[in-house]
């Protein structure tokens, strides 16, 4: 069972920067594709980013693209999302997850284990 635990949510101003962690365990996490969703109070949860097992390719969405990068540690079992630029509509509960398939993916359907999510506050 894989387990992933996410952390460096927090209250920022706009036009600020955070970096989330993502640290996985209980399985072997170089395999595994990664990714990034969020979800805002109200809203459906939505794709941001996503690397494959050697983070060589990396898919951002477009509401992210440029101010936000994915990366990811195997050494560390970690995956990282770091968030420069933030704006108010980027507040929400940002969620990791890993798939045990070798593509990216975008959909929520793609991923099988999930993190209990980090909160990111962005004030304007």
């Amino acid at each position: 069972q894989v387990q992933l635990v996410e952390s460096g949510g927090g209250l920022v101003q706009a036009g600020g920067s955070l970096r989330l962690s993502c640290v996985a365990s209980g399985g072997t996490f170089i395999v595994y594709t990664m990714g990034w969703f969020r979800q805002a109070p109200g809203k459906e949860r939505e794709f941001v980013a996503t690397i494959n097992w050697s983070g060589a390719t990396t898919y951002h969405a477009d509401a992210v693209k440029g101010r936000f990068t994915i990366s990811r540690d195997n050494a560390k079992n970690t995956v990282y999302l770091q968030m420069n630029t933030l704006k108010p509509e980027d507040t929400a509960v940002y969620y990791c997850a890993a798939s045990l398939g070798s593509s990216l993916s975008t959909s929520l359907d793609g991923y099988r284990y999930w993190g209990p999510g980090t909160q990111v506050t962005v004030s304007s």
